[in-house]
């Protein structure tokens, strides 16, 4: 966080500090608590820890790799159909086995420095005013829920810690085994954590110009999350298990509208005091509201901008764009294209030419393709939204046209051009009237008029290594348009991530709405609440507006679509549990443009995935495997169902 450049090593000594201060002589390596708590440095140097150790799903999150961690591949939009990754094989769980941090032991610690600063911060209330004695444990009750929050969603039911536990020699080691309280017992502390955070903290922080601290509204919007989860828990949930008679995992489906009702009034404290990003928007210029929802992520001053990460060089970095550019645009660490948006994520946008099933329409009523001038006419009155999170082939982007093929067809067109496989074949591609790429490189193809075409340009697929659109499509959210090549590296990168907008709380209150009104209990909510929201979303993305009601598929749909690449729909498919409905048996679709060299026009094949990768979502997922250490630590532990 740009605010903080403490020396935070020397804070997390505070693990040990209980116990050298029973010394007569403290070690003077040792920091003591009147250093930390004793002054507004020190206090802050303490609380800079604890936000460093916020298990946000950022830049540096994958599954397959954890929080923290350079190496972003297997991300969550590969795992959720929005995306394919050259990585990524098919469906598949957060893996803990060989993470650069433990998702548990690591929550555990985060808990215990909470612990310790809620215990400690009030033997100090002489020295600070009750004001800032109350924010700053506020600010410790928030992060304590957010991360309860992360442990409970992946797991159910986890031991509730919420006094420091310090170990006497010659006491008895097991009462320091807490067993797991039911996941109904850690959502309720969730909700009280943030719900002490909201009393307690002002509406506005001192230290919080950036927006990476917490302040009341902060801790209403992820209130607003976690009840939501907790809520489709309840309501949507099929697995259980009990440890004697405490429900483990599971929630009573009874506690489903008490749960959305305080999703809803959560969400409903920030009215006012944020709004949706419309700093260069135009109702009447499409691209306006494209640029606008491109900037809408790098705009500091954005009144959109709940929560957020900083990064800053050289202390703290990333390299979400040294994976995720489009292949012309590789920067010096040899990597792109990690993410390639599928086909079945791209058609959930309004404006495109669709047939009657919601399948893109590339065929003529003769069954033959459609031709087009360039590349991006397909997409000419497509919502701005969509443009602004995926780069079209043909698209410009640093000022570059995004050369995206799949090869040039050299067969006759004049009676039009009839598909190159078979509906629904899973077969390469012919040989006969086609160029296509070798995947070590590709020669260029000259065609009638004399000039020279590679047949996969730039960016389409002409590599083993698959550093290339292999669904015929890029990834535009996030990417930064002013960093030179020269600079696209894997520790080089600044963009803050937006953990929270207001448009994610805006969602929260419309699909908490729609289930409270699903299960006849929307007392004090609006009919509506759901359609005003959902239609403020689209006039924002420049899409359709909304008639008629909003259903529950409205709002998962405008999530999918507003929310798509934050890391926060591979959670909306386990809180709905409709992961396995979505993916089992799935082999998700793509798009391949083409250039006829007769015609000197483009078509487009749809088709499944070239590498026939089938997804296939193991429902035991849904709750997550403890990690074996800590069952082995505690015999009062025990493992979620299937493992």
């Amino acid at each position: 966080m740009r605010k903080y450049k403490i020396l935070l090593l020397v804070i997390a000594l505070l693990t040990g500090v209980s116990a050298c201060r029973k010394l007569d002589i403290p070690p003077k390596n040792i920091i003591q608590d009147p250093d930390v708590f004793g002054s507004p440095g020190g206090i802050t140097a303490y609380m800079a820890r604890l936000y460093s150790e916020l298990p946000i799903e950022d830049f540096r999150y994958t599954p397959d790799m954890g929080l923290n961690f350079f190496w972003i591949i297997k991300p969550t939009s590969a795992t959720t159909g929005e995306a394919l990754s050259r990585d990524q094989t098919g469906s598949s769980s957060e893996n803990f086995g060989d993470w650069h941090w433990d998702v548990w032991g690591g929550n555990y610690t985060t808990i215990h420095d909470c612990d310790y600063f809620i215990q400690t911060l009030p033997k100090y209330a002489s020295t600070f005013s009750a004001a800032q004695i109350n924010a700053w444990l506020g600010e410790a009750y928030f992060i304590r829920g957010m991360t309860y929050f992360a442990l409970v969603k992946r797991f159910g039911g986890v031991p509730i810690v919420n006094t420091v536990l310090n170990y006497t020699p010659g006491s008895d080691v097991t009462d320091l085994n807490v067993p797991r309280s039911t996941e109904q017992a850690v959502w309720d502390q969730v909700a009280s954590d943030f719900d002490f955070a909201i009393t307690n903290l002002p509406t506005t922080n001192a230290d919080n110009a950036d927006g990476s601290r917490a302040n009341k509204y902060v801790a209403a919007a992820f209130k607003s999350r976690a009840m939501l989860y907790a809520g489709s828990i309840a309501k949507y949930n099929t697995i259980t298990l009990f440890d004697g008679n405490n429900q483990i995992c599971g929630l009573p489906a009874s506690t489903a509208a008490g749960y959305f009702q305080k999703a809803y009034d959560a969400a409903k404290l920030l009215d006012g005091a944020y709004s949706l990003y419309l700093s260069g928007w135009s109702a009447t210029d499409k691209n306006a509201q494209y640029q606008n929802f491109v900037n809408l992520f790098s705009d500091a001053a954005s009144k959109e901008n709940v929560f957020v990460r900083e990064y800053q060089y050289p202390n703290s970095v990333h390299g979400y764009d040294a994976y995720y550019v489009p292949r012309q645009l590789m920067g010096p660490n040899g990597y792109s294209s990690e993410v390639n948006p599928t086909l079945d994520f791209v058609e959930k946008f309004d404006g495109l030419p669709k047939n009657a099933n919601g399948t893109l329409k590339t065929l003529d009523a003769n069954g033959n393709y459609l031709l087009y001038n360039n590349t991006m006419d397909i997409f000419a009155n497509a919502e701005p939204r969509l443009r602004a999170t995926v780069i079209l082939p043909g698209d410009v982007f640093k000022g570059q046209n995004i050369e995206i093929r799949r090869g040039i067809y050299t067969g006759p067109a004049s009676s039009g051009i009839s598909p190159l496989l078979p509906a629904g074949s899973k077969s390469q591609y012919p040989t006969t009237n086609l160029v296509v790429s070798s995947t070590s490189g590709q020669t260029a193809y000259k065609l009638p008029d004399g000039t020279l075409m590679n047949p996969a340009g730039l960016s389409g697929i002409f590599t083993g290594d698959q550093t290339c659109a292999i669904s015929g499509f890029s990834i535009r959210k996030w990417l930064n348009p002013n960093l030179a090549t020269s600079q696209v590296l894997e520790n080089n990168e600044t963009q803050t991530w937006i953990e929270m907008r207001y448009a994610e709380v805006l969602l929260n209150k419309a699909e908490a709405a729609v289930e409270l009104q699903s299960l006849g209990q929307s007392s004090g909510v609006s009919a509506s609440d759901a359609p005003t929201i959902i239609n403020q979303i689209r006039s924002r993305a420049g899409a359709n507006p909304l008639t008629g009601i909003a259903t529950i598929d409205t709002v998962r749909a405008e999530r999918r679509k507003e929310l798509a690449f934050e890391n926060k729909t591979y959670w909306d498919l386990k809180r709905w549990r409709i992961f396995n409905k979505e993916q089992n048996g799935t082999i998700y679709r793509v798009l391949m443009p083409f250039y006829s060299s007769q015609a000197g026009k483009y078509f487009f094949d749809q088709r499944t995935d070239e590498r026939n990768d089938v997804y296939t979502y193991d429902t035991r997922w849904y709750y997550e495997q403890i990690p074996g250490g800590a069952i082995s630590k505690s015999n009062k532990i025990i493992q979620n169902p299937g493992y």
